[in-house]
């Protein structure tokens, strides 16, 4: 596969506060990462560092093999980025802002229908082209939005919530452009919607106090969402000795009115024996349910585990001279 984003033990110093630690992770060519994490986990200042608009500490990005420090012109080049709040001008139509867009990629001239069209064919967006952007529902703003991070062709698509404030049948129109555009791109999707994670993403990582806490594939999240207990309610008190004892058991709580929840292993399925057990035993079998968490389940209870600490003590001070450099280079060549 094309390893587009290759981020290594990258870290961030605020004073002493250290608000990324030692983060790792790679973006290959047709996934979507969904990256999530509560507020001031560092998701935002990864991703900064990522867009060259921030110098780490410590560590390195490259973008589709370029280091956006030595190099920070022809990385960014490599990005394409929707803001949370689309950088679109009200008072241009779709074409005219496309095209002041294109200028801003340096997209050479001969170049530039061809490369409008294109964006518009894929967000949709072909038959708005004369429309004032101010005119257009916000679903169709969001699309815009898209498509100036698309116009110059970038190996990378960073979206920082790009479904916020939408109806349900535009959410969806979004999420299958998304998906669309990761069969081509690399796409890591920022956002606080944990099912928007599960819709459109291939991978999801959560940040939390600054180092990453989970890195997997939707269907590794699957599995953990897989259940791991079952919920009972009986008319005559259980012998909960005899339910432990059943093979894959691991434990059994009582919770009220007669209801238990019995942990197992998550490759057994113990439910077929508990209900044999439950009938035979006469105690009145009046519910058997098994329970399956959710995304939201899983991110609270890694979110509220705090990590031991920093991996090394804090090192702030002034950046080194390939840092400034490379920082002061991102800054001249800042594009949208």
């Amino acid at each position: 596969m094309n390893t587009l984003i290759q981020v290594e033990q990258l870290s961030r110093y605020y004073g002493d506060h250290l608000a990324v630690d030692n983060v790792s992770f790679s973006l290959e060519k047709g996934e979507i990462l969904g990256f999530l994490g509560p507020n001031g986990a560092g998701k935002s200042t990864t991703m900064q560092m990522i867009c060259a608009n921030l110098a780490p500490s410590s560590g390195q990005v490259r973008i589709n093999g370029i280091d956006i420090l030595d190099n920070p012109k022809e990385a960014k080049a490599e990005l394409g980025y929707l803001p949370e709040n689309p950088p679109v001008y009200r008072e241009l139509t779709v074409d005219e802002y496309l095209g002041y867009c294109a200028k801003l990629h340096r997209i050479a001239k001969d170049k530039v229908k061809a490369a409008l069209d294109n964006a518009k064919a894929r967000c949709g967006l072909s038959d708005v082209g004369a429309r004032l952007i101010g005119n257009l529902s916000k679903g169709y703003q969001q699309r815009v939005g898209i498509a100036q991070a698309i116009l110059h062709s970038p190996a990378v698509i960073i979206l920082d919530e790009p479904t916020v404030g939408l109806d349900p049948i535009q959410i969806r129109e979004i999420r299958q452009l998304i998906r669309d555009l990761g069969q081509e791109h690399g796409i890591i999707l920022s956002t606080h919607i944990l099912p928007e994670v599960q819709e459109s993403c291939s991978k999801v990582q959560i940040i939390h106090q600054g180092r990453l806490v989970l890195s997997d594939s939707i269907a590794g999240m699957e599995q953990r969402m897989s259940s791991s207990s079952l919920a009972i309610s009986t008319r005559q008190p259980p012998d909960t000795a005899l339910l432990a004892a059943i093979p894959g058991v691991k434990s059994v709580e009582a919770l009220d009115h007669q209801r238990y929840r019995i942990f197992h292993d998550k490759q057994a399925n113990p439910a077929e024996q508990v209900a044999q057990l439950v009938v035979t035993q006469g105690w009145g079998l009046a519910e058997l349910v098994p329970e399956k968490r959710t995304i939201e389940q899983i991110f609270v209870e890694i979110t509220q585990t705090p990590h031991p600490g920093p991996t090394q003590e804090p090192t702030s001070g002034p950046l080194s001279p390939r840092e400034r450099d490379g920082v002061r280079a991102a800054n001249q060549e800042t594009q949208p």
